[in-house]
């Protein structure tokens, strides 16, 4: 049965080759998965699959191949999805107390309480505190107001939940699907191919050159060096931060802070903002006056030659964006404001965390804002083509 797992594994379209498989054979002889299901799940996924992109696809075929063992305690009843999905009343009372009670609760303390729940509950549960369902203050559920929990069906609206019960944990990982942290640092390897030689002396042996060059000299070695790489890529990125944000600003935050710490760029600088550009930026997410610049700083400062990278979701209410009345707009419309800022700098691309199909789509703002600017949704392969966009010369 466990070399059929071989061929199934490839039939599956995963290039698993004979000498990885050998391996996965070494490691199994020598006791290194246990009598755990699950660590010979994890080491047949550390051996065999190469690339993050193929995780999804990975664990669907281990699942499919292995169904009875793989059953477990976290599978999602077919009836208790069914009526989350498709739920009756559901009221959206609030309570702070019970609020206040979840968010001191740890992600181990909510997995074993969901547990517990599955083994008890039979029947449809909404608008509680206690039962898996919808609306109200549980946990355990969609469409509810509690600060933490596991979603169970439904769909995401305050992007608060630990996990999602019965999810395809590496699907994210596929080329056309939305980013993580752990994505965005394997798509910005791409940048690395954008870095330009120095002037510098040729003090680096290229191996490849070398074996051409030996091959031609009849097999004399003639090596051969080329000058150091050296990454010449500056980069301003201003990132919306608060409101529907909140959630893909600390993303955002945290992915551009490691790209910086990890050399990918000649030099990084990030500012905020809330919305809409007007005036003033933020250097700190929480975009409080006491930390804001002025655009026309920023702007002085940094010269034609960073590359600018916005990150929002372009979904400010209408009149935050093209009223020149409102209040921060300083008398020109916010879209001028970003225009503006735009044109300033050589290069210019919109990353988007959302598709403009969520919960706060607004379509009148997305579509003027997506008319000025070359917008990519947040997937591996856009983010590619974004950055392609950013560095090629025009």
């Amino acid at each position: 049965m466990f070399t059929g797992f071989f061929y199934y594994l490839r039939s599956c379209g995963l290039k698993v080759s004979l000498q990885e498989w050998l391996m996965l054979c070494e490691a199994l002889d020598k006791g290194l998965a246990g009598a755990s299901f699950l660590r010979f799940y994890q080491l047949c996924r550390a051996v065999l699959v190469k690339s993050e992109a193929d995780y999804d696809k990975f664990d669907t075929a281990f699942v499919q191949y292995f169904q009875e063992i793989a059953k477990g305690s976290d599978e999602m009843p077919a009836d208790l999805l069914k009526w989350l999905d498709s739920p009756g009343q559901t009221p959206n009372n609030y309570d702070e107390e019970i609020a206040q009670l979840n968010s001191l609760l740890t992600p181990e303390e909510i997995e074993q309480m969901l547990r517990e729940r599955m083994q008890e509950q039979d029947s449809e549960h909404n608008g509680g505190s206690y039962w898996i369902g919808t609306g109200g203050m549980s946990t355990f559920g969609n469409a509810g107001n509690s600060p933490t929990g596991i979603r169970v069906g439904g769909k995401s609206m305050h992007h608060r939940a630990l996990r999602v019960a019965g999810e395809r944990k590496y699907r994210d990982f596929t080329k056309d699907r939305a980013l993580d942290i752990r994505q965005f640092q394997l798509a910005l390897r791409h940048l690395r191919q954008y870095s330009n030689r120095t002037d510098e002396e040729k003090t680096e042996l290229n191996a490849e050159k070398t074996a051409d060059a030996t091959a031609d000299n009849a097999g004399t070695l003639d090596l051969v060096y080329e000058r150091p790489r050296r990454n010449t890529v500056k980069v301003v990125m201003m990132m919306d931060s608060g409101g529907s944000m909140e959630y893909y600003s600390k993303l955002c935050s945290t992915l551009f802070q490691a790209v910086s710490k990890s050399n990918r760029f000649k030099d990084l600088k990030i500012y905020y903002f809330h919305n809409c550009i007007y005036t003033h930026l933020y250097t700190t997410p929480s975009c409080s006056y006491a930390h804001s610049v002025p655009v026309d700083t920023v702007l002085r400062t940094l010269n034609r030659d960073y590359k600018l990278i916005l990150v929002g979701d372009a979904e400010m209410a209408p009149y935050e964006l093209l009223s020149d009345r409102y209040p921060s707009a300083g008398g020109v419309r916010g879209l001028d404001h970003l225009i503006h800022v735009r044109d300033h700098f050589s290069h210019c691309v919109w990353l988007n965390p959302s598709k403009g199909d969520d919960y706060w789509y607004i379509p009148e703002s997305y579509t003027a804002i997506q008319k000025e600017f070359d917008m990519y949704y947040l997937t591996v392969e856009n983010l590619t083509k974004a950055m392609k966009k950013l560095i090629a010369a025009r």
